[in-house]
């Protein structure tokens, strides 16, 4: 695929495909970009609940150039189409279900970098996964860098994206997952715990961790040993971590 196929520009361009419901990720708008149909396009964005990002010039000037649009067309504006279908939170539980009697899922708390979403999604389906769930404010869209870092599998796993992520953990609760937090100051570390039942693994930012709103919600508390001078694992490493280990608990189990 083309990056020309997955990026539209222009500012009547990115007006129309909102109008006409073309399937969005995400709007980019260069910082200090003015006019009628700029405040337009933040409105009708707003109202059909498109995320929209305000970046720096020289990280847009980057955005265009990666995307290939021709110098000056952008018009300081560059929408990223969704080219795979999203999942409502019921119909990804639904389906996970279909799937596996004790399906794993992974649930991203505003991870914001697209590399790690791809690489998390990479081990998700590795690991026999069925989905991934993401909020969609402040956290990375599923761009041509995340599908690349996932290696294929964010064409293959089924994703959700939330406008809570605590409501979507209370649905996850109720249809029987066992949710599990990562953080660095639980009491328990994450071989401690059994991986028998549905499961779904909340992993935080890669600055902040999981939000304290999130973290009273998770069933479970678990941290990786660090046993080094760095005090923190990158986000992807402690998802693929706490994955393997569901899997190899339930590979020795098979085994008895």
């Amino acid at each position: 695929m083309k990056f020309k196929e997955i990026y539209l520009y222009g500012r009547n361009a990115i007006l129309e495909a909102i109008r006409s419901e073309k399937k969005i990720e995400k709007i980019f708008i260069a910082f200090g970009s003015q006019g009628e149909n700029i405040n337009r396009i933040f409105s009708q964005a707003k109202k059909n609940k498109i995320s929209v990002a305000k970046i720096d010039k020289r990280k847009f000037q980057t955005l265009e150039k990666n995307a290939q649009i021709p110098k000056g067309k952008s018009q300081g504006v560059i929408a990223l189409l969704r080219t795979f279908d999203l999942l409502s939170i019921d119909e990804l539980i639904n389906r996970a279900f279909e799937k596996d009697e004790k399906p794993l899922i992974v649930l991203l708390d505003e991870i914001s970098d697209p590399q790690n979403l791809g690489a998390i999604a990479r081990s998700i389906e590795c690991a026999g996964g069925i989905g991934l769930i993401t909020t969609s404010k402040n956290s990375a869209p599923i761009s041509p860098t995340a599908i690349k870092a996932s290696a294929g599998a964010l064409e293959i796993i089924s994703v959700a994206k939330v406008d809570s992520l605590v409501q979507a953990i209370e649905k996850l609760k109720e249809r029987g997952f066992w949710v599990l937090g990562t953080d660095i100051t639980a009491e328990k570390y994450y071989t401690q715990t059994f991986y028998d039942t549905p499961i779904a693994i909340v992993i935080g930012s890669e600055g902040k961790g999981i939000r304290p709103s999130t973290r009273k919600h998770c069933d479970i508390l678990l941290k990786i040993p660090l046993l080094g001078n760095i005090d923190s694992l990158n986000a992807s490493v402690s998802a693929a971590l706490i994955l393997y280990e569901a899997v190899r608990q339930r590979m020795a189990e098979k085994e008895k």
